[in-house]
């Protein structure tokens, strides 16, 4: 029986497009032209790197949580998929990190690593649209969030990760991708 999580995809095919940070908490990342990733913390120079949570949303409910969300990655096909429905967003302006290409993001299992040169991060979850995203373009979110045809409900903007090792990301970079040990467990919103 399918578990309908991705096999580790490898080749040169798998790679940063695009990376991105803010110092400020906004919705959109200016692009850069690389950034450095921070062992325990996140996106140095980024709004929402820190050993606890930063999201403005999650620190009003418990400031002392841990950062599950330190590096926030899409990939640059559901950017693509977003233009032939008639949305123009660019790589960074959903306040991802880093924008990749060739790999199936979503379907990767909790604890997926991600190799990008020195860096390190383990994916721990998806990302979990809110209204900011209507506010940046109206009617996006359905894009983004909706219920399938099993009424199973989908998220589309992306998966969160924590920093393992820290290190230099720029576009162009390979990435190698680890599974973790079976069994597989699907990702939940973090």
């Amino acid at each position: 029986m399918s578990t309908g999580l991705v096999d580790a995809p490898v080749g040169a095919g798998v790679r940063v497009v695009a990376v991105s940070r803010s110092p400020a908490h906004g919705f959109s990342k200016p692009r850069e032209d690389a950034i450095r990733l921070l062992a325990g913390l996140g996106v140095e120079g980024d709004a929402h790197a820190g050993v606890t949570v930063q999201h403005r949303s999650r620190v009003a409910v418990d400031p002392t949580q841990p950062n599950l969300r330190q590096v926030h990655l899409i990939h640059a096909e559901l950017h693509a998929a977003l233009a032939e429905a008639g949305f123009d967003v660019g790589y960074g302006e959903l306040g991802e990190n880093i924008t990749t290409q060739g790999i199936d993001l979503l379907r990767l299992p909790t604890g997926t690593r991600l190799h990008i040169g020195t860096a390190e991060i383990e994916i721990t979850g998806l990302r979990n649209p809110c209204v900011q995203i209507d506010q940046f373009r109206k009617g996006l979110l359905r894009q983004l969030v909706y219920r399938d045809a099993l009424e199973a409900l989908v998220r589309k903007a992306g998966v969160m990760g924590v920093v393992l090792a820290g290190g230099m990301v720029r576009p162009g970079d390979v990435i190698e991708t680890v599974l973790p040990a079976l069994p597989h467990r699907a990702l939940e919103r973090v």
